[in-house]
């Protein structure tokens, strides 16, 4: 069947987790099957009576590019298609439609990489940036939540110091997940909040510190400067802190998404990324433009409020639900 977030390994005792609910990959396949980002039913109304071509192949670039998936990405995809068609590879709908599955599966498939926690390098400690809005916090509480049920021992640091009830909300995940939050008054300097959430994850044995920061819009520099001086100021406790620079980008921002993440990598050096409300877009190509300019790890995608709408990205089912392929019968 489909599963477009992978499921999460089994609590410690728990036995096997319980199936990931169909709905995730049926609302984001009608989301992403929306419009004209249903490359599938875009192609299959252009198609009939006609030959592969090159006006089809324009008409094509044109539905990639409003879809999100971006320019270069699009050229690349292009390209090989043009070639196949010039050697007549591709003569009806399912070929070219496999041949385009391919190129988008070839582009992605290098950047699902999850996050892989090194046990020799404890704490193991996660900086998550992102703009105001991204869902930053709330994947912070399930990522703790994934990696307390393999049996880490995780530690939330609450850096976002300005937002208004940013500390609570953090608070309340680690509540409800068994998670200590190392907080400091509002208004903290947000470098002394994680220099003693470094301390207390050292004192406590903890495997993982997963550090939230202020949201900020990537053309502040001033607060991109901020977000520079944790960097510097968790080096400084181990040289190779911290492990992972964890982008949260907004998918149904598309292209505007794609621009942070050029910013937040250029000033500090991003590491992985996680997508969240890719079930609020039907632009779901922006997964392709970014994979293809930045070639970051894409280590989570989010599709909802819940804790199960957060999870691995799985490359074969995202691709199917942007060309609106028709779920496989469950065996």
């Amino acid at each position: 069947m489909f599963d477009f977030l992978k499921k999460p390994p089994p609590a410690p005792g728990d036995g096997a987790p319980a199936e990931t609910p169909r709905g995730l990959f049926g609302r984001l396949r009608a989301r992403l099957g929306a419009g004209a980002a249903g490359l599938a039913r875009s192609l299959g109304e252009l198609l009939p009576g006609r030959r592969i071509d090159a006006e089809l192949l324009d008409e094509l670039e044109t539905r990639l590019l409003t879809a999100d998936v971006g320019l270069p990405a699009t050229e690349r995809i292009l390209a090989d298609l043009r070639r196949r068609v010039a050697r007549q590879e591709l003569g009806d709908l399912d070929a070219l439609l496999a041949a385009l599955r391919q190129s988008l599966r070839d582009i992605l498939v290098k950047v699902a990489r999850p996050l892989a926690i090194d046990p020799g390098r404890r704490p193991f400690v996660v900086l998550v940036v992102g703009v105001n809005g991204s869902g930053k916090t709330t994947s912070i509480g399930k990522l703790a939540r994934r990696l307390g049920d393999r049996g880490l021992k995780v530690l939330l640091a609450a850096g976002d110091t300005f937002r208004a009830a940013a500390v609570e909300q953090l608070q309340v995940w680690g509540e409800r997940n068994g998670v200590p939050v190392i907080a400091q008054a509002a208004g903290a300097d947000p470098a002394a909040v994680v220099f003693d959430a470094y301390a207390a994850a050292r004192a406590r044995a903890a495997d993982v510190l997963i550090a939230d920061t202020a949201g900020r819009l990537q053309n502040q520099a001033h607060l991109m400067e901020e977000l520079k001086k944790v960097k510097r100021v968790l080096a400084r406790q181990a040289p190779d802190a911290p492990q992972e620079v964890l982008l949260v980008l907004d998918g149904s921002q598309g292209q505007n998404a794609l621009a942070q993440a050029r910013v937040f990598h250029e000033a500090l050096g991003v590491t992985g990324l996680v997508l969240t409300k890719l079930d609020g877009t039907a632009k779901g190509g922006i997964v392709v433009a970014i994979a293809e300019e930045l070639g970051l790890p894409l280590r989570y995608v989010g599709v909802g409020e819940g804790i199960e709408d957060f999870g691995e990205f799985d490359v074969d089912d995202f691709v199917d639900a942007l060309l609106a392929v028709p779920a496989k019968a469950v065996p």
